[in-house]
């Protein structure tokens, strides 16, 4: 993109989310962009920022999580700590996924357990219910 300066509707378009979304973000102090009369006008630098922003969000990372990420590019000189930084987030949030995951196979196996029990029951039921029947039809003839 050779454009300096970007207006909200045409960030929501290359980024594919909501003019709110994007509102939201400059809520929360992520974007910063000058006013011209009451029209937004974000530069190359909340363009980046929207990008890191969204690109933390497709990752799970919390709104200050993202933020410190974004901080940091702003604002540190060496890439190496902003790097070590990111790598720690991102760690986080992989333990955090991969506990998640655990719970949800643990759910899973629950599941399957109480799905076995039901069908036990039900085979059970229609393996009671077979001799009823017949001795009924026996009694009757």
């Amino acid at each position: 993109m050779g454009q300096s300066t970007f207006t909200i509707t045409e960030l929501s378009r290359e980024f594919d989310v909501t003019p709110r979304t994007i509102r939201y973000y400059e809520d929360q102090g992520l974007l910063f962009p000058r006013r011209e009369g009451l029209q937004r006008v974000y530069s190359k630098r909340d363009r980046t920022r929207l990008k890191l922003a969204l690109r933390g969000k497709r990752l799970g990372l919390s709104l200050a999580e993202i933020k410190d990420v974004i901080d940091m590019y702003d604002t540190a000189r060496d890439e190496e700590g902003q790097l070590v930084k990111f790598l720690a987030a991102l760690k986080q949030r992989r333990a955090a996924l991969q506990q998640q995951r655990e719970d949800i196979e643990a759910l899973l196996a629950e599941i399957n357990g109480f799905e076995q029990q039901c069908r036990d029951i039900l085979a059970n039921e229609a393996a009671a219910a077979i001799p009823a029947k017949t001795k009924r039809v026996r009694q009757s003839a």
